[in-house]
């Protein structure tokens, strides 16, 4: 089952990479227009296009492109002159500590709410977090921060409008507290867009569990409420919910594009943004390459977890 897995995950990495490599050659425009003076001569562009490679045919460059990504060595930026490594190590950090606690404290928040409902069916409790989960869910996310951003960064400037610190920076501990002033804002939104998905998944999920009969044999036992709900009725639902907080991760991190960009973030998703619209072929598919690298892992990662976690999962054809 293992090896098929990863069988089955190397497959779709490579159509990714192949997909990757040849969506942007067919996209219009010039990569190279945008850091070529229009009155260099034809000789001087030539010799431009051959330093990137780009003089070179279709296939030949597929094959360098390859072997780069299977090196993780991306080459050179075309705007900035700089390694592409450098310029995503400058990045990633500011959208890994945007990222994971969202998407931590959501799925946490989500959880709570979704059993609360699913032990309270019919009360006010159940009809709050379905209705709230609901709206959280269906609300385009780009509108609810442009909406927060004007509320409480303009109109109350309770957070900062826009960046990662403020100008000029500050130092020491206060730079610290800073960083997560710029942060809060951003952070209050991914959670508020994202735990109503959580909280009506994990409510429809233990509304079903709860009616099992090992559940009601449970409580028929005598056993503490509490030690039902979460020992037994939520345990039951672990690998579900393993498998929903590791394909989650994907999601999150191409929503930093849109997140980065609203609140002016110095991020991955920013970085990506303003790559695809300059036609920058090394950091784009660097960016991609990776979300495509975390995509597959974290479904394997699930698959495996699944199968560790669940024993009624079949493997290789027989029960475990």
């Amino acid at each position: 089952m293992i090896f098929r897995r990863i069988g089955g995950a190397a497959l779709v990495l490579l159509i990714v990479v192949a997909l990757n490599f040849f969506l942007f050659r067919v996209m219009p425009g010039d990569p190279l227009s945008g850091m070529m003076d229009p009155k260099l001569s034809a000789e001087a562009k030539d010799k431009i296009r051959a330093m990137w490679g780009l003089d070179k045919p279709l296939g030949e460059q597929f094959f360098i492109y390859v072997g780069q990504m299977a090196t993780f060595n991306f080459g050179m930026s075309m705007t900035t002159q700089r390694p592409v490594w450098d310029e995503l190590r400058s990045r990633v950090p500011n959208t890994v500590a945007l990222l994971l606690p969202a998407l931590l404290l959501s799925a946490a928040l989500g959880i709570y709410l979704g059993v609360k409902a699913a032990v309270a069916r019919g009360s006010l409790t159940e009809k709050l977090v379905i209705w709230s989960g609901a709206v959280s869910f269906s609300v385009p996310s780009f509108f609810v921060q442009i909406v927060l951003l004007m509320c409480f960064a303009y109109t109350l400037p309770l957070f900062p409008l826009r960046g990662s610190s403020s100008i000029p920076p500050p130092v020491g501990a206060t730079a610290v507290f800073d960083y997560l002033w710029h942060l809060s804002l951003p952070l209050i939104s991914l959670v508020a867009l994202s735990f109503g998905g959580w909280a009506l998944y994990i409510r429809n999920m233990m509304v079903k569990t709860l009616g099992e009969d090992y559940i009601l044999m449970a409580v028929a036992r005598g056993l503490p409420k509490g030690r039902v709900v979460w020992n037994h009725a939520f345990r039951s639902i672990l690998p579900p919910v393993l498998t929903m907080l590791l394909l989650s991760l994907p999601g999150v991190v191409s929503g930093a594009v849109l997140t980065e960009t609203v609140f002016s973030l110095n991020g991955a998703g920013s970085l990506l943004l303003e790559a695809v619209n300059s036609h920058n072929y090394p950091v784009a598919q660097a960016a991609f390459y990776i979300m495509a690298l975390l995509t597959v892992l974290c479904n394997l990662l699930a698959d495996l977890l699944c199968a560790l976690a669940d024993p009624r999962v079949r493997l290789g054809g027989e029960q475990a």
